[in-house]
């Protein structure tokens, strides 16, 4: 199987990172074709809603690293969000990117892929993820995609709040199971 995984965080290091680290690293033992976008370290420019890319053939206006991502998209049967939540929902580079999926919709709607969130976020509550979750949600039910699983690591502020909980492993084993 083919697998994007898309990553927000500015942290290489960070929790969101081990998170797919673990995620990565169960699917690549279980025989899967990985392909990593860390999203913010690529320029990519917001959607400005012109449609264009409705109009020529799919093509955006903006010539960014989204030609970068668009074929592994395409040819990707599972895609994976990773982000950390800053302030109540997925961060700007990943959606950023997500909004850009736009100039491919009629090829993503509808593809059967599948589909995984992984959050990280400080507050000992879910409440701060709830609106990463809902968005989502809907995405994959508007793209009839599936979803395959959703980690909510709460109370991760710092690596090693994420390293010596039990997310890495759910991580892992989504990853193992796709």
């Amino acid at each position: 199987m083919n697998i994007l995984v898309i990553t927000g965080s500015a942290h290489k290091k960070g929790t969101s990172s081990y998170l797919a680290d673990a995620f990565i690293k169960g699917a690549e033992e279980a025989g899967h074709a990985v392909c990593r976008f860390d999203a913010a370290f690529k320029n990519v420019h917001p959607c400005i809603g012109c449609d264009s890319c409705q109009k020529n053939e799919y093509v955006c206006v903006f010539k960014d690293d989204m030609q970068e991502l668009n074929p592994e998209l395409l040819k990707a049967e599972a895609v994976v969000f990773v982000s950390p939540i800053y302030y109540y929902d997925i961060n700007a580079q990943i959606k950023a990117v997500i909004d850009r999926f736009y100039a491919n919709n009629s090829v993503l709607k509808g593809a059967g892929k599948k589909a995984v969130l992984m959050l990280t976020y400080g507050d000992e509550t879910e409440e701060s993820a709830e609106g990463a979750i809902a968005s989502y949600k809907g995405m994959v039910k508007y793209l009839e995609w599936k979803n395959a699983g959703i980690v909510s690591a709460k109370c991760c502020y710092v690596l090693d709040d994420v390293i010596n909980s039990e997310y890495p492993k759910q991580a892992y084993e989504i990853g193992k199971s796709l």
